[in-house]
């Protein structure tokens, strides 16, 4: 696997983002339950794209990172309930959400372009 691959890079500084995001909801704002299950979507994100890089095949690798893609929309979820919750600012927010659809832009880019080449 090359080291400069833009995925993986931005998928686990988003994994990094989002450990650190929790231990502040816990430690600061006493929240536990919807901080977990952010951290559990955010970090499976780069966890599942690691995977599909080593799939068995190309239809594995688009099935893993189609899971990655899922769990990216489930963070978006958690962020937008944290958000609206008034656990996170608007600023705190808008950072990290920004990165949760950058992702979820570049794995859907990804999907699109790795299926167009099974069909071709």
């Amino acid at each position: 696997m090359k080291k400069d691959n833009l995925i993986v890079q931005k998928s686990k500084a988003f994994a990094l983002r989002i450990i650190k995001l929790y231990t502040y909801l816990c430690n600061d704002k006493k929240e536990y339950i919807l901080s977990k299950q952010l951290l559990r979507s955010g970090t499976s994100i780069g966890a599942n794209i690691k995977e599909a890089i080593r799939g068995q095949s190309k239809a594995d690798f688009v099935f893993k990172l189609n899971i990655s893609l899922k769990e990216a929309s489930e963070t978006e979820y958690w962020l937008e309930l944290l958000h609206e919750s008034e656990y996170l600012s608007d600023e705190q927010f808008n950072s990290i959400y920004a990165d949760c659809v950058e992702l979820l832009k570049i794995l859907t880019a990804i999907i699109n372009s790795s299926r167009e080449g099974e069909n071709a």
